[in-house]
């Protein structure tokens, strides 16, 4: 069975440690390589939309960023348990039209025992700036 390190139950190091490594991650928009970090099974709520298994995430993924040109992301630490991970992030892309946003939110992830993220439950609004508001280059 496939494993993504470090493993549940988190030490604070550890859960610190999976936050970077979505981070690299979702800043590389390998879809593909990211799928791979959500168990075959993985359940999601992003926005409004429901997602399920690795199939629709990489499909999701590969849409969403055709959308969001120049995306970059930053996620910061909130709160862990033994397998579950809070975060707070913040990402900023441009659309098509050469608009810029900042989309904020928080994320609740729970992994399986083989460090696998088998759900994500995230909360995002988005924020119209101009170019240079820019925080994330």
């Amino acid at each position: 069975m496939e494993k993504k390190f470090p493993l549940p139950p988190f030490t604070i190091a550890d859960a610190k440690e999976k936050i970077q490594k979505a981070e690299d991650a979702w800043n590389s928009k390998d879809s593909k390589k990211i799928a791979l970090a959500y168990s075959p099974d993985s359940v999601w709520r992003n926005r409004d939309q429901f997602i399920n298994g690795r199939d629709e995430i990489e499909s999701f993924l590969d849409a969403k960023w055709a959308k969001e040109q120049e995306y970059r992301l930053k996620k910061e630490y909130w709160a862990h348990t033994d397998n579950r991970i809070a975060v707070r992030f913040e990402y900023e892309y441009k659309d098509e039209n050469g608009n810029w946003f900042r989309a904020y939110g928080n994320e609740n992830w729970e992994f399986d025992e083989n460090g696998l993220m088998k759900k994500r439950f995230a909360s995002i609004n988005d924020l119209a700036i101009t170019e240079a508001d820019r925080k994330l280059k």
